[in-house]
Formats: structure tokens, C-alpha cells, sequence
């Protein structure tokens, strides 16, 4: 063991996003100048910005996907020793879990910030871990190793099952099977999307808890042989086997249960003689009482955990820091007996997806980038960043702290309902119905819990009176960017004042574009007062005649203004009612049906937010389609066809596979057809709307 002590002074971030900014903050703390590498896709990113030099991976021939970029270890290695940099940090994801990169960069005579290569091969390896789990009493289950991509022994297999990648992370290469006809087709897929992720398509299976909870155990090691725990982690809300919400401490398990995690990680670390930061995750049975539950090991990540934040808000440590000093030799500064912890600390993913549409990515240009005050917010991405196809999703990480569970949940709360994050679809209105759904707060919260809840993936938002304040905020603020923007009022005085006799007539689209509620405002402004009129608008019968007039007639004043035309804060009092809407207006957002995108209206208050979509005034439509079937839902890479021309197709079957963010999408027939023509082919880049497969359907 290599115990002698290393002096960092310059440190390379192998990252990007919201973790390369993350570590470069620590390291600038300590005094330690950063070097960063970048993509062609990431060359104004924010993490860019963070570090003191920034090399393109690659150059000349700077790459645009990960492969060509942030997976290069010769060109991470080759920036390091250029720059003068004394080691390399590698975050997590991309190279953190690649054990012949750690092994190059050690041979390159930098420092590796991380376990050793032989600790990131055993644990890295699902199946190894799960030996070495045994070998040091941590409580387990069963598994069934597949080989070369076949189950040998189909009889052996419980349901449901759980079918997982022997290496990587991340929710990637995992499939939950409920029935034997279903279990070749998981392997095939979860062994397709393992090789793609991670360059082994190794798979194996184990019993699936079907209302387990996720917890996990943040390990610490040094090379002198001292390892310390700094608690649990409850990570079970999660879509896709991806995390979701993660919080500290686990308020769903008893001290027992907590004590029996805590210690089999340290046994396990202890038995491997782990150094640096990992994580031991296992799922704990939901059997209703403390005294049934079954605990079993998944895995060991060999690295910092996205969710890692929380750990830091309730123990007071800064794990980063931590990683450094434990890879410069030195002794961890603390022992078990030092540490604390305080209070419950809640972590909320942000990301670029579409909750209600199944989780769809969206990909964008961010307009307005603002999360509430208060809150401990971690990220890589700022207004005019790019939201690609080809990275993760992750926009970013919100973190809240408080004396206990509930008042984390309401401060986040909070913080996501007055959140303005434009140009991108995210889930941020999920998050906020989640952290105030009952079985949330009761801890309630098993991995099937988004299953069991399909109301937060669609919550209805702000409604009364709270409704109508952001829907006038909507059509002012829109009203306030016209006259400022155009020439031929340029002279007149701003705010309110308008010259106009007749009143404005706005249709706003709320929800999901067309398909969700039209809402139509009139207004006329004198001065700081308008009159406005909600509801639909009286239409003529057969005769012309007009019929009753049954909108609500509102009386509104502008207290208050402030922010650029597009950008705008908002005082209005709405008959006698005042509030604060603060509005954001975009131009041009893609949506669906409309793939030169109109202008969006997103507005938020103390009590919410909502997008609103401005509706065209008429409507144009096309003589005939260009062709019948299919289109892509997003821009991504083909990985998969499973049809040709001439194909006789089914109802729902899977023509198609597409990758965008790091996540499949199948592409499936909307009835019985004949397959016209195949498009894309393996590897073909997709934009959204493109047709992928034409259909002649059958009558």
C-alpha cells in the first residue's frame, strides 16, 4: 500500500456539467489551480468557465460525441501532462469507473483521484462484488450469471426479476422482468444497452423487490487503512432506474436497519481495503415493520455519487475535498467518532424530460435560467446553454437543508414553484407536486412509488385565482415585449399606455400545447388600469346575432414594473387582489405540430408557474401529408431496426429504436400496416419530426 504523500497543486476535471464545476469550486477553496477539457458541443458550456485553463479533447480534431471526446483517456492524459497538471479528478460517469484509465493515469505518473484500479475492477464488476459482499458478511441475495447472452437454466428464475448490467451505473442496462416470456427479450435489450454504455454487455439477474427502497452508504478510505461511513442515502423515487429524489437520512427505515447498512459497508470497504470515496447501495424490503425487512446488496460505485450533496448539507464535509486529500496520502481528518449529523437534506434532480409524455427528453436552447433563493443549487447549465441529445439530461441539482423532513420538503417546494427555467421542458412541476403528496411526506416511498402516483407526473398546476393572476401576467407581459420592441411605438411612453381604442384578444394554449386548455384574454389598458375579460368569446349564431356575454370581467392595476422587455417582474392587483408574477417570454419555441415554434409565455409566482403557448390567429394547413407513419419524437441516433420494406406490421410492435440522452425509445406502429420505406438506418442521426418509417395502412 502506497502510503506516501503527494502534493496536488494543479488538478484536471475529466468531466463536464454540473460536477466538473462542482469539484472545480472545492479545488479553488484549497488553493489548487484547475484544468478542464471540453467537446465541440460544450466550447461555451459553463463548466468551461469554472476552471482556470480549458483544453477541446482532441484538437485539432476537436470530437462532438462522447466517444470522440470525454471517453478519450490518451487525449484526457495527454491535457494533463500538457497543462503541467499533478493529477486527475474524474467525477463521475464517462472514465470515473474505468479502471484502465485510472491504472494510465497512474503509469503517466499522475495522481488518480479515486480507488485503485484493482478496487474499481472487483467492485466495478457486479458479479465480483457480489462475491466479495459474501466473503465479508454483508447480507445479500442469489444471482443467475447469463452467458454469452443466453439464460441456460430458465427454470431457475423467480419473478419478478431483475435483470442488470454486470458493469457501469447509473439505471443504464437494467430491465425488470415479470414473466418467463419476457426474460429473453430484457436480456437482449439490457445486454444491448450495457455494451453501448459501458463496452460490456454482461449481464446477470437476481430477485426483484417489487416495493424495496433504494438506500445507500457513503463510504470514505484512506491509503493508511482508515475507513469511515457518513451514513445513509434513500435514493427509491425513480423513473427508468434513474434517480429522481434522493434525501438523508432515509426516514423509511428503522435504526436497526440503518445500523445493519452502515455496518456491512464498512465491513465490505474494510474487507477490500477501499480508498477514497464510494458507495455501497442496497435495497431494504418494504414489509410494513421493522422487524421483517430484507436487506440485500446491489453494488459499489467506485466513485462520487451524483446525490452526493445531501451527505455533505447533514454531516457539514466536503466529500470532494475528501477525495483530494485521501488521494494526496494523507490520513482522512476525521474518524467515526467525528461525525455528525444534522437535520434531513432533500436533493431534487432537474431534468430536461417531459414527465407527462413518458419522460421524453427535450433538447433546447435555455431562454431564462433562475432556481428560488435559499437553496443550494448545482449545475452546469446557464441561460443560452444547449441541451443536446448527446448527453444526459441532468439540467441540475437542487439542494435544501432543514431541522427536519418536512421543512427540506417546503423549502424546496418553494424554491421549484417559483423556478423559471424557459426554452426546455423539465419535470420541475412533478418535483413540486411530489414533495407535497402525502405519502411522500409520510416516507411512504418504495421504487414503485412514481408507478403508484401517476398524478405528480401530470399535476394541474396553479388554479383559481392564483390561475388567473399568471394567465393576465401571461398576456401583459407579452403585451409590455410588443410595444417595447416595436418601431413604430418606440416614441411612446412605456409601461401600460396604449394608444389603441379596441380591446387586445390573446389565445393562450396551457398544459401540453394545443391539447391542453385554451384560455382567451381581452383587454383594454388606459393608463395603469385595464379591464380585462376572461373566457371564451360571445359568437355569432346562424343570423349573426351575437350570443350572452358570460366572461368574467376583471379589474386589473399595474403596481409595479421591472427587468427587460422579455424578462419582466410584475405587480398586479387583480380586483383588489395583489401578487407578484414574474414572466419570461420566449420566441420561437419548437411544439409539437408547429416545428417553427411560436412564442411562449412562462410565468411564475409564490404559488406556481405555467407555460403558456400563444396561438396563432389562423391556422394554415397543408393540401396533403408528405408521408404517413412514425416521426421522431426527439432529436437522437438510430441504435435499432427491426423492420424492412415490404414488412406486414402489427398494432403497437417496436419498428424502430432511437437514443437520445443516454436513454432508448421505441418507435412503435399506430395500427396494421405495410412498411412502405425504411428512412434512417443503424447510426443515422434523427431530428425531431423526421418520418422514420412510412406506412401503407391497412383499411
Amino acid at each position: 500500500m502506497d502510503t506516501q504523500r503527494h502534493r496536488i497543486d494543479r488538478l484536471l476535471i475529466a468531466n463536464r456539467g454540473e460536477i466538473a464545476v462542482r469539484v472545480a469550486r472545492t479545488a479553488a477553496r484549497l488553493g489548487i489551480d484547475t484544468v478542464g477539457v471540453y467537446s465541440e458541443p460544450d466550447r461555451n458550456a459553463l463548466h468551461v468557465d469554472s476552471v482556470d485553463v480549458a483544453v477541446a479533447l482532441g484538437w485539432p480534431e476537436v470530437g462532438s460525441t462522447p466517444a470522440e471526446s470525454y471517453l478519450r483517456g490518451d487525449a484526457v492524459i495527454r491535457a494533463a501532462l500538457d497543462t503541467g497538471a499533478d493529477a486527475i479528478h474524474p467525477g463521475y460517469g464517462f472514465l470515473a469507473e474505468n479502471a484502465a484509465f485510472a491504472q494510465a493515469v497512474i503509469d503517466a505518473g499522475l495522481i488518480w483521484v479515486g480507488p485503485t484500479p484493482e478496487q474499481i475492477t472487483l467492485l466495478g464488476d457486479k458479479v465480483a462484488a457480489k462475491r466479495a459482499a459474501v466473503e465479508a458478511g454483508v447480507p445479500t441475495t442469489g444471482m443467475i450469471e447469463v452467458t454469452d447472452g443466453s439464460v441456460a437454466d430458465h427454470e431457475a428464475v423467480t419473478y419478478p426479476a431483475l435483470v442488470k448490467a454486470a458493469a457501469g451505473g447509473g439505471g443504464r442496462g437494467m430491465r425488470v422482468v415479470r414473466s418467463a416470456d419476457e426474460l429473453d427479450g430484457a436480456v437482449e435489450a439490457a445486454s444491448r444497452e450495457a455494451l453501448s454504455a459501458f463496452g460490456d454487455g454482461t449481464v446477470f439477474i437476481e430477485p426483484y423487490l417489487e416495493r424495496g427502497r433504494h438506500v445507500e452508504v457513503q463510504v470514505m478510505g484512506d491509503a493508511h487503512g482508515n475507513v469511515v461511513h457518513l451514513g445513509e442515502r434513500e435514493c427509491s423515487i425513480q423513473r427508468r432506474n434513474q434517480k429522481v429524489v434522493e434525501e438523508s437520512p432515509s426516514a423509511g427505515i428503522s435504526a436497526d436497519v440503518r445500523a445493519t447498512l452502515c455496518d456491512g459497508a464498512i465491513a465490505l470497504a474494510r474487507h477490500v481495503g477501499y480508498q477514497g470515496a464510494g458507495t455501497v447501495e442496497f435495497m431494504v424490503s418494504d414489509a410494513g415493520d421493522d422487524s421483517g425487512a430484507t436487506i440485500t446488496f446491489l453494488e459499489v460505485n467506485t466513485r462520487l455519487q451524483v446525490e452526493h450533496p445531501v451527505t455533505e448539507a447533514v454531516t457539514g464535509l466536503d466529500l470532494v475535498e475528501l477525495q483530494l486529500r485521501a488521494a494526496a496520502g494523507e490520513e482522512l481528518p476525521i474518524t467515526q467518532e467525528d461525525v455528525t449529523f444534522d437535520g434531513h437534506a432533500i436533493e431534487v434532480r432537474v431534468v430536461a424530460e417531459d414527465p407527462a409524455a413518458g419522460w421524453l427528453p427535450s433538447t433546447g436552447r435555455i431562454g431564462h435560467f433562475e432556481i428560488g433563493d435559499h437553496v443550494r443549487v448545482d449545475t452546469g447549465v446557464r441561460a443560452g446553454s444547449e441541451i443536446s441529445a448527446d448527453y444526459d439530461s441532468l439540467v441540475a441539482k437542487v439542494i435544501t437543508h432543514g431541522p427536519d423532513r418536512t421543512s427540506a420538503a417546503r423549502s424546496m417546494a418553494r424554491a421549484l414553484r417559483s423556478a423559471r427555467i424557459t426554452g426546455i421542458r423539465t419535470n420541475t412541476e412533478s418535483l413540486v407536486a411530489i414533495m407535497g403528496e402525502a405519502d411522500f411526506l409520510a416516507a411512504n416511498t418504495p421504487t414503485a412509488y412514481l408507478d403508484e402516483h401517476p398524478e405528480v407526473l401530470t399535476p394541474p398546476g396553479p388554479d383559481g385565482e392564483d390561475r388567473v393572476a399568471l394567465l393576465i401576467g401571461a398576456a401583459l407581459a407579452l403585451e409590455h415585449r410588443n410595444r417595447s420592441t416595436a418601431a413604430a411605438l418606440g416614441f411612446a411612453p412605456s409601461g401600460w399606455r396604449n394608444l389603441r381604442t379596441q380591446g387586445q384578444r390573446r389565445t393562450f394554449a396551457s398544459g401540453d400545447g394545443d391539447a391542453g386548455t385554451t384560455d382567451q384574454v381581452e383587454y383594454v389598458l388606459d393608463g395603469d388600469t385595464a379591464t380585462v375579460r376572461l373566457g371564451a368569446w360571445p359568437e355569432p349564431d346562424d343570423d349573426g346575432v351575437l350570443g350572452a356575454d358570460d366572461r368574467r370581467v376583471a379589474t386589473v392595476r399595474l403596481v409595479e414594473r421591472s427587468g427587460r422587455a422579455g424578462e419582466i417582474r410584475q405587480v398586479i392587483e387583480i380586483d383588489g387582489r395583489r401578487q407578484v408574477v414574474h414572466a419570461v417570454v420566449d420566441e420561437r419555441v419548437p411544439h409539437a405540430g408547429d416545428p417553427a415554434g411560436r412564442t411562449t409565455v412562462h410565468t411564475s409566482s409564490a404559488t406556481g408557474s405555467r407555460t403558456w403557448h400563444l396561438q396563432p390567429e389562423f391556422v394554415l394547413h397543408d393540401a396533403e401529408e408528405a408521408g404517413s407513419g412514425p416521426v421522431s419524437p426527439l432529436p437522437g441516433t438510430v441504435i435499432a431496426v427491426h423492420v424492412a420494406t415490404g414488412d406486414a406490421v402489427a398494432d403497437g410492435q417496436v419498428l424502430m429504436v432511437v437514443e437520445a440522452m443516454k436513454m432508448e425509445h421505441k418507435i412503435t406502429a399506430s395500427g396494421d400496416a405495410t412498411v412502405g420505406e425504411v428512412r434512417f438506418a443503424v447510426g443515422d442521426r434523427v431530428d425531431t419530426g423526421d418520418l422514420l418509417v412510412e406506412l401503407e395502412h391497412h383499411d
